[in-house]
């Protein structure tokens, strides 16, 4: 009785199964119509002009989900600069592709064919072809208009990655001493000579020692073709004054280090503020030395508020605080006519939020110190290719590698500039570029000394 009931159940189960089978074999399936993938949009956009060179990443997006076989890669063609890649990153409706243009001024053309890029069900994508091209180094300064700065802009331009001029800064504050010192070393003049308004309140105070209403060390280095370039430790009151007739003591009463004082830059702009007060004074004073130069027929490459995004001087509390302390320094000093000043900011790298802006910068500066050849060319790259548009100098370094070994790694930069000469701690010296620097420095063919520089005048 039970083996009955076990095989019948077999039977019954073989049968079902058949049938199954059967309406299996016989079932017709249709794959529903889908419309090609239809281009949305590209990044960058068809026709853009201000494309940064170097690695470009160009974003295809359609209207629904598409596929691409890697093997497809050579397919895709681009004129301009060399196709790296290209993939659709998980489900998803953009192709990205990734080029390297190394040039400037570079007309790219991508041009994905018909069938490359597929949609849904394999449905083939149409093709796509647009053109970009890369950013073109500012021919103008944002806001010179004297002759001899436009001159000297037009003269760093025509160098610009085809030579680099030397520089200088000046020993402690106003002189050219440095410069003098690479004199006796190589037989050649630094092309530039930094000086610095650091001592701006022990001059308006009329120490005995500074004053920088006497122009004659900069102007005997301009009259000998030597390029000017001021920068400005700006030193400001550690402690709220008593009152609004109080000045701080210039024995210690002042500083630039944020550790160093409760100066609030965010207040610096806020009337009624004693950071505003001094701010403001501060301006009207540096601003009346600088029409000094200008008066003189000298033109400035001007780096004020320098290593911001460092955070160790008290201009560089945040992005936000800095920005607006550069463009009203810029545009004070636009208002009172000073057209002769070259504006260099400083980039820390990484920094792009504290960016004043195209229209209130001429010229991108990096800080390098200890780093060999191939670190600082690396920077140089990494900084040419997010400003494209402006030219990137080595505003200062110290116990860097060679020039002789960073220009042909690439370390094109429009000007370098050494510090001078300091102490440890502990009183052993540092020497941020000693003889054999300068020797090295100075027999490089690509290397502009003052003996180089044309007048300006």
């Amino acid at each position: 009785m039970k083996m009955n009931t076990i095989f019948a159940a077999a039977l019954f189960a073989a049968a079902a199964f058949g049938l199954v089978s059967c309406c299996d074999t016989d079932a017709q399936y249709t794959i529903p119509d889908v419309e090609a993938p239809a281009l949305v949009k590209t990044t960058p956009e068809a026709g853009a002009s201000k494309v940064r060179r170097g690695d470009i990443t160009i974003q295809v997006e359609y209207d629904k989900n598409v596929f691409f076989a890697t093997e497809d890669l050579d397919k895709i063609s681009f004129t301009g600069g060399r196709l790296l890649s290209a993939d659709v990153l998980g489900s998803s409706k953009v192709l990205t592709l990734t080029v390297n243009v190394p040039e400037r001024e570079a007309a790219c053309t991508l041009t994905i064919p018909a069938g490359v890029v597929t949609g849904p069900n394999r449905v083939p994508a149409p093709e796509v072809s647009f053109s970009f091209q890369t950013v073109s180094l500012e021919k103008a300064p944002v806001v010179a208009k004297a002759t001899p700065a436009v001159k000297l802009f037009d003269y760093l331009l025509e160098n610009y990655e085809r030579k680099s001029l030397s520089g200088m800064m000046a020993n402690v504050a106003w002189n050219t001493d440095m410069s003098e010192r690479v004199y006796q070393w190589t037989g050649k003049y630094p092309a530039i000579n930094t000086f610095d308004y650091g001592h701006l309140a022990w001059s308006v105070a009329g120490a005995d020692w500074i004053d920088y209403g006497n122009i004659a060390p900069v102007k005997e280095w301009a009259d000998r073709n030597g390029i000017v370039s001021c920068m400005w430790h700006w030193n400001v009151p550690k402690v709220a004054p008593a009152d609004e007739e109080s000045t701080p003591d210039l024995q210690n009463g002042y500083a630039f280090y944020k550790a160093d004082t409760q100066f609030d830059a965010s207040n610096a702009l806020i009337e009624g503020t004693w950071e505003n007060r001094f701010f403001m004074q501060d301006l009207a004073s540096v601003a009346g030395y600088l029409k000094l130069l200008k008066e003189a027929g000298i033109p400035v490459l001007w780096r004020p508020l320098h290593e911001a995004a460092g955070g160790w001087f008290w201009w560089g509390k945040d992005a936000a605080s800095f920005k607006a302390i550069w463009i009203k320094m810029f545009d004070f000093f636009k208002a009172e006519g000073l057209d002769n000043l070259i504006w260099v900011w400083t980039t820390e790298t990484g920094d792009d939020d504290w960016y004043p802006g195209d229209q209130y910068v001429d010229i991108i500066g990096r800080d390098i110190y200890t780093k060999d050849a191939a670190d600082c060319a690396e920077q140089y790259a990494d900084i040419s290719a997010t400003y494209g548009n402006k030219m990137v100098v080595l505003s200062e370094c110290g116990s860097v590698g060679l020039m002789s070994e960073q220009w042909p790694a690439g370390g094109k930069w429009g000007w370098f500039m050494p510090w001078y000469d300091g102490e440890n701690e502990d009183g052993t010296p540092i020497v941020h570029a000693d003889e054999a620097w300068w020797k090295d420095a100075m027999t490089q063919p690509f290397v502009i000394s003052r003996e180089d520089v044309p007048a300006m005048k």
